[in-house]
């Protein structure tokens, strides 16, 4: 009998995992106060998002995750003529990002004859085609930030077949028959950091991701090559005055963006030159929601829209429509939740946009 299969809803949006990290693994991410776009009660009616530019869940579909994990001991290995750190990984059974991690290595991860490498034990998964970081880390109950930190996966966070991330120790697989569908689905909660760094699907090593077009006509549902480099300035993504600033709101609470009130309908314009990483409403808090990916790490994201006129894949320039306001997800009023991502943290919009 196979191992358990973990179905869940998952989004095939956004950036991903390199082969073999960065010299400097990212800092962990701290458990951080409750994110939220603006004050609102939790019991708000979700108001319905009216998606122009395709289906009414273009980036989300049905995946499995197998959740076959396997514990491999800490034990040492000697380096043979024509090793490499991710056959040396195959043969382990450990993520030969971790390999790097636990032994010091840096680009470009030379290795030679009889040198002598760590293999840190661990519980390690194998990526399977079409797996997305997010679908994995729910299928064993763990969060993605801390499986980036734990590998130290840098952008543009594609993950690749095959791939073995090192688990949490705390992992857990989730099996199918404990849970329905819809209490999956109930429980399957995502935040922004989530979709910008791990709802890519994993690509096989031969393949490449897929160019962003001006007008897709049909739903990506394969990895999106990002930007190369952050071009231009930022712009106002929509006129109105700024109701909720940056920062803490109350305590236990902060904003990691600015909103602004706009009358229902009013169009909300790309603050910048991107490839659209998502575009749908499954956070409930934010309702209908988009996120462009600006290439450098930057990532800007647009909450409470009421009419999504771009999809997942789409190029679009400084100033383009790609939706209209509304007052969906946790909100009274129509309104524009903006947030400027970098590096996967939060920053104060208002420091990055021009005065007015």
């Amino acid at each position: 009998m196979g191992p358990p299969r973990y179905f869940l809803l998952l989004v095939s949006s956004a950036t991903l995992a390199g082969c073999i990290p960065a010299s400097t693994a990212p800092a962990p991410r701290p458990v951080p106060p409750q994110s939220t776009g603006y004050p609102a009660a939790p019991d708000y009616e979700r108001q319905s998002v009216d998606v122009v530019g395709g289906d009414a869940h273009p980036t989300w579909t049905l995946k499995s995750v197998a959740t076959d994990a396997r514990q491999v001991s800490a034990s040492s290995y000697t380096v043979r003529p024509g090793d490499t750190l991710r056959s040396i990984g195959e043969m382990s059974g450990a993520g030969s990002e971790a390999i790097a991690m636990e032994n010091d290595l840096a680009a470009p991860y030379t290795l030679r004859a009889g040198q002598q490498l760590r293999i840190p034990a661990g519980l390690y998964h194998r990526v399977g085609a079409g797996e997305t970081g997010i679908g994995i880390a729910r299928a064993y109950a763990v969060d993605w930030g801390e499986v980036i930190t734990i590998n130290a996966l840098s952008e543009p966070y594609i993950l690749r077949v095959g791939q073995r991330l090192r688990l949490p120790a705390h992992a857990r697989p989730q099996h199918p028959a404990s849970i329905d569908v819809a209490s999956r689905a109930a429980a399957f909660k995502l935040d922004i950091d989530d979709i910008a760094t791990g709802s890519q699907p994993a690509l096989a090593a031969s393949s490449a991701p897929a160019a962003a077009s001006a007008a897709p006509r049909r739903p990506v549902t394969t990895a999106i090559a990002t930007p190369a480099a952050f071009t231009g300035r930022f712009v106002w993504p929509l006129s109105g005055k700024v109701i909720g600033r940056f920062g803490p709101l109350a305590p236990g609470k902060v904003n990691d963006g600015i909103n602004i009130a706009a009358p229902k309908g009013t169009p909300i314009h790309a603050t910048a030159n991107g490839i659209v990483a998502y575009a749908g409403d499954q956070i409930a808090v934010y309702g209908g929601l988009i996120l462009i990916d600006h290439g450098s790490g930057w990532v800007s994201a647009y909450g409470h829209a009421g009419q999504i006129d771009v999809r997942r894949g789409q190029a679009v320039k400084a100033g383009d429509v790609i939706g209209l306001s509304g007052a969906t997800g946790q909100v009274q009023t129509p309104q524009l939740h903006f947030q400027l991502r970098k590096n996967r943290t939060p920053v104060d919009p208002l420091k990055q946009l021009p005065a007015r």
